[in-house]
C-alpha cells in the first residue's frame, strides 16, 4: 500500500459523490432543459412552510442560467431550505400546553389531541424559526449517461433525485449497481494488501461487524497493511469506508454503498495549468468532470462491471442486490 504525497488543487464543486445511470435515450437540447429548469427556480420558504428546494445559478450571478454548459458536461445547483426547529423546543411548548389543558379541564389529552397540539405549535413556530441553506452541486455527463450529485447522503440524494426527475421531462436515472458490492472487495484489497491497477489503498478506514453487536474500529492515519487489520476481516468484520487514491490525482473515500466521501482533486502539472485559466469556472469544471469521467468507469470496473439496471433505484434496489449477492455466494 502507498500514500500520495501530492497536494490538493483546489476545484470546489465535488466534496463528495453519489453516481446515478441515466436510463434510456435522453438528449434533450440545452434551451429546452434551461426552460425547465426556470419553473422550478428556488424561491424562499413562505412563513409556514417548513422546507424549500430549487434550482439557482451554477456561478452563483444573479438571474444568470440555470444550466451551465462546459463542453459537453452540465453542471446545475440544487438549493435547499430548510426551517431549524429543535425537537426539544417543540416538545416544550407541546408540553406546556398539555400542561394548560391538564389545569384546566383536569384531563389529559388523547393521542389525536398531541398530534393536534403539536402540529399546530408547529406552525406557530414556523415564521419565526431561523432557517439554513445548502446548496448541492449536480453534474449531467449526457455522454456517458451519468449522473453525480455531491453529497453522501441518501435522504439528500432523494431530494435531488426527485427534483431532477421532476424537473427534466423525460429523465429516468437508477443508482449504479456493481457485481460485486463495495464491502466485499474493499475486504479483498485490504486481506491481499492490494488495490486493483490504477488505485491506492490510504491510511483510513472503518471496519465494522454485521453482527446484533454493531462493534466498529476506525483507523486514521495508520498503515493498514497489519495483521491486526486482517485478523478484524477474518473474525466477520467488513469495511464501510476506505480511503483510496486514483492515479495519484484523485483521492477519496469510498463507502459500502458506492457513495464517494473526501473527493480531493490532487495537484499535477496539468491540472496546475487548467486551474490557472481565465475563467475559474470553466477551469474547475472541466478538472472535476475530466478527472471523475475516467474515475468512476474504472472503479466500476474494479468492482467487477455494472449490473443491468432493474428498475429500482435508490437504498432498497442496492439491499436487494446486495441480498442477491449474499444468497449467490451461500449457494455457491
Amino acid at each position: 500500500m502507498r500514500r500520495s504525497k501530492l497536494t490538493p488543487t483546489t476545484p470546489p464543486m465535488f466534496k463528495n459523490l453519489s453516481v446515478y445511470r441515466i436510463q434510456g435515450d435522453w438528449h434533450p437540447a440545452i434551451a429546452e432543459a434551461e426552460a425547465s429548469l426556470q419553473k422550478f427556480r428556488f424561491a424562499e420558504c413562505g412563513a409556514t412552510q417548513a422546507i424549500s428546494a430549487g434550482w439557482v445559478e451554477p456561478r452563483g450571478e444573479k438571474h444568470g442560467p440555470l444550466v451551465e454548459a462546459v463542453g459537453d458536461q452540465w453542471m446545475l445547483t440544487l438549493c435547499i431550505q430548510t426551517k431549524l426547529l429543535p425537537a426539544g423546543v417543540i416538545k416544550q411548548h407541546v408540553d406546556a400546553r398539555i400542561e394548560q389543558i391538564k389545569q384546566r379541564e383536569a384531563r389529559r389529552p388523547g393521542k389525536k389531541e398531541v398530534r393536534e397540539i403539536k402540529e399546530a405549535v408547529i406552525l406557530e413556530l414556523l415564521p419565526k424559526a431561523f432557517s439554513k441553506k445548502e446548496h448541492i452541486s449536480v453534474w449531467i455527463d449526457r455522454k456517458n449517461k451519468l449522473v453525480a450529485i455531491d453529497t453522501a447522503s441518501q435522504s439528500k440524494c432523494d431530494t435531488a433525485t426527485s427534483a431532477l426527475v421532476k424537473t427534466l421531462d423525460g429523465l429516468a436515472i437508477g443508482l449504479i449497481q456493481t457485481q460485486m458490492s463495495p464491502g466485499t472487495c474493499m475486504s479483498q484489497w485490504l486481506m491481499d494488501g492490494e488495490a486493483p491497477d490504477g488505485f491506492g489503498v490510504e491510511r483510513e478506514c472503518e471496519l465494522k461487524s454485521s453482527d446484533e453487536s454493531r462493534s466498529a474500529v476506525k483507523y486514521s492515519r495508520h498503515v493498514l497493511d497489519i495483521d491486526e487489520v486482517k485478523q478484524h476481516l477474518t473474525h466477520g468484520k467488513t469495511p464501510t469506508q476506505l480511503a483510496m487514491t486514483w492515479t495519484d490525482r484523485v483521492s477519496f473515500t469510498l463507502t459500502d454503498a458506492m457513495a464517494l466521501k473526501k473527493v480531493t482533486f490532487l495537484e499535477t502539472p496539468l491540472m496546475k495549468k487548467k486551474a490557472g485559466g481565465d475563467d475559474p469556472f470553466d477551469a474547475n469544471a472541466a478538472i472535476v468532470t475530466g478527472e471523475l469521467s475516467q474515475l468512476i468507469p474504472q472503479l466500476i470496473e474494479a468492482l467487477g462491471g455494472e449490473l443491468e439496471f432493474t428498475g429500482e433505484s435508490g437504498e432498497g434496489a442496492r439491499e436487494a442486490k446486495s441480498e442477491e449477492r449474499e444468497q449467490e455466494t451461500a449457494e455457491a
